[in-house]
């Protein structure tokens, strides 16, 4: 009897294979996307960014239906644009092989005339604003010192650059005020994970003024100004971020110090608010909501008036009716404010952008991407599921099956694969992942948990990873097992975990506390050793990711302690590790201290290295070529063929 069901399930995977993957792994890689979209000032034409070449290059459409154009080509990835106020033409910024080391570019409306603006590969450039008259860019700069970022602002014209504000630590520019006097500064914590504080600088003075001194570790973000106010998120003082408004007492004085100011919350959401958007002297903003990791996309208006100027924000939002439950980012507004771009994606639909119009409430598809001959209803969305972990906490995740396994009343126990976000400061929502989809085809299921020290379900659960409870987050991963298991949603012996970055990391913790789980492992871009990644990260991020992983001066003994290579022997699991050799994030010669240590010791590991990407592989000349081997690998340990 026992060898007639083993025998009913083998036939029913081969005929799940076989019958729902006609499509191949380089047709799923070459799926499109568009996103990150900019207005022309008359709202007649839209720039964006789209990946129909292979890497992410700007291209032009004239609204409401005109045919893109292509206005740059180039080997690497352009990283943003956005249109110039005036009019005039666009500024872009694009990195070198994955160094993140951003240059800036200005370029006509048409694409031509193309020149630079920042031409030092060596030094990172954070691009801010433009301002409100479209002559000036702002920017971060590390190039005083690799380690610390200066704020400075360039003439676009004349390409003359001019140092702002000095500051030996990390900074960036959170908002600039429309005539350019005054700018808002995000400082990052020395002391805390996820924590920030906003300074407000003077232009001509040079004068700072502390905006949001605080106690418990805390996040500011989305900054704007209004005439008398600044409109930002935080979560401090509260679990989840709040729209807020920090406004003058007195609006006729340009006082800010403490006791001429007042914080009320606009928006108090169970869940995460971000995004926000205006334009220069606004009338409305647009913000969204993460519910749950679906969005929500919300208007408000805003009314100034009076002498002195106040700004009043309407009361009651106004909620966007989107294409299906997904994920919306990149928004942005006409300069009249009668449209807003914003990209959207979901489990079914690819990147693309949509446009709102505010007065006939209309939404309109731009672009659509190419699904390279396969039908959107052939797409897995998953279902939210939660499970319990060793100390009783509640751990949210995205189960993904196949289409003929969802059909199914008794279906065989089904391959799965446990991928693992990045961050740890981040949050597997359910967007579009061509990868997820192929696999799917391919007759596996997937589970995306989001283990302790994710975002978006609110700040205690978000540290609850920090430093000496790092190890906790991996045990999160095995009790994530034990639930397929007990659903009957998994074979045991054909479990598989991935993740890139400090996912990367979180699969390698995985294969060495719980080498008995797995079946399988891919490694991407991944810490292996905490000493060697916080002493060889680019200098102006150990402080940062010091806060949250521990001090090499404080910690070092239970650094090297919950390091995977320290736990090299323990590996039983077939790994495949991937990394790109200009990664100024986790250095590639953390790929090789493993690869070199399982080759010594005649495990199964196979490594790809690129010479041409960084965090990540995103050029698809690449990923043709890396992901057959990976999905081969995976099958090679995951698929019987036979079940004895």
């Amino acid at each position: 009897m026992r060898r007639v069901v083993f025998s009913a399930a083998a036939v029913f995977l081969f005929a799940l294979c076989v019958c729902a993957q006609p499509y191949t792994i380089q047709q799923y890689l070459n799926i499109k996307s568009a996103g990150a979209p900019t207005l022309a000032p008359d709202a007649k034409q839209m720039a964006y960014l789209t990946n129909v070449t292979g890497t992410s290059q700007v291209w032009l459409i004239d609204l409401p239906n005109g045919k893109p154009k292509q206005l740059t080509n180039y080997e690497d990835n352009v990283g943003f644009v956005r249109w110039l106020p005036d009019g005039s033409g666009l500024v872009f910024g694009k990195a070198r092989g994955g160094d993140e080391n951003t240059q800036f570019f200005f370029m006509n409306p048409d694409g031509t005339g193309v020149r630079e603006l920042t031409n030092d590969p060596k030094v990172r450039h954070n691009f801010a604003e433009i301002s409100a008259d479209g002559k000036t860019i702002y920017y971060a700069s590390n190039k005083r010192n690799r380690n610390f970022f200066d704020v400075y602002a360039m003439d676009i014209a004349t390409g003359k650059e001019e140092m702002l504000y000095q500051f030996d630590g990390n900074q960036n520019i959170a908002a600039v005020n429309d005539s350019g006097t005054k700018i808002v500064i995000s400082r990052s914590g020395i002391e805390k994970s996820l924590d920030n504080d906003l300074y407000l600088i003077d232009v001509k003075t040079k004068k700072e003024i502390h905006l949001t001194p605080h106690t418990d570790a805390s996040e500011f973000g989305s900054v704007n100004f209004l005439a008398d106010s600044i409109i930002y998120t935080t979560n401090d003082n509260r679990e989840f971020e709040g729209l807020a408004q920090m406004r003058r007492k007195k609006a006729a004085i340009d006082d800010w110090t403490p006791v001429n100011r007042e914080v009320r919350i606009i928006d108090d959401q169970r869940w995460d608010v971000g995004g926000v958007t205006m334009t220069a002297y606004p009338s409305v903003m647009a913000y969204t909501v993460n519910n749950d990791g679906f969005s929500e996309l919300y208007l408000r208006t805003i009314e100034t008036g009076g002498k002195p100027l106040i700004s009043t924000i309407a009361a009651k939002a106004e909620m966007v009716k989107l294409p299906a439950q997904g994920i919306v980012g990149g928004l942005t507004f006409s300069k009249d404010q009668s449209k807003l771009a914003f990209t959207f994606n979901s489990p079914r639909h690819n990147s693309d952008i949509w446009l709102y119009d505010l007065k006939t409430k209309k939404l309109t598809q731009v672009t659509n991407s190419d699904r390279a001959g396969i039908p959107q209803e052939s797409f897995v969305a998953p279902e939210l599921i939660k499970f319990k972990t060793f100390d009783g906490r509640t751990i949210p995740a995205w189960y993904y099956r196949p289409n003929a396994a969802r059909k199914c009343t008794e279906c065989p126990l089904m391959p799965v694969i446990v991928n693992v976000h990045g961050g740890p400061e981040g949050q597997d929502r359910p967007g579009f992942n061509p990868l997820n989809q192929f696999y799917l085809s391919r007759g596996y299921s997937i589970l995306a948990p989001n283990v302790r020290g994710s975002t978006g379900y609110g700040k205690t659960f978000t540290h609850l990873d920090d430093v000496k409870n790092r190890e906790d987050s991996v045990k999160d991963l095995a009790f994530a097992v034990e639930w397929l298991k007990e659903k009957g949603f998994a074979d045991p012996k054909r479990i598989a975990v991935t993740g890139g970055s400090y996912g990367g990391y979180m699969t390698m913790a995985a294969i060495t506390l719980y080498p008995e789980l797995w079946a399988a492992a891919v490694n991407t871009v991944g810490i292996v050793n905490w000493e060697t990644f916080l002493k060889n990260t680019s200098g102006y991020r150990r402080r940062q990711r010091e806060v949250e992983y521990g001090m090499l001066d404080r910690d070092i003994d239970f650094l090297r302690e919950i390091s995977p290579i320290k736990k090299i022997d323990r590996i039983k699991t077939p790994l495949f590790v991937i990394h790109g050799k200009n990664d100024p994030r986790v250095p590639y010669t953390e790929a090789e201290q493993v690869v070199e240590a399982l080759k010594k010791r005649n495990a199964v590991v196979e490594y790809k290295l690129f010479d041409d990407e960084g965090h990540g592989i995103s050029k698809l000349k690449n990923r043709l070529e890396l992901y057959p081997l990976v999905a081969d690998f995976l099958d090679k340990y995951m698929k019987e063929s036979s079940i004895q």
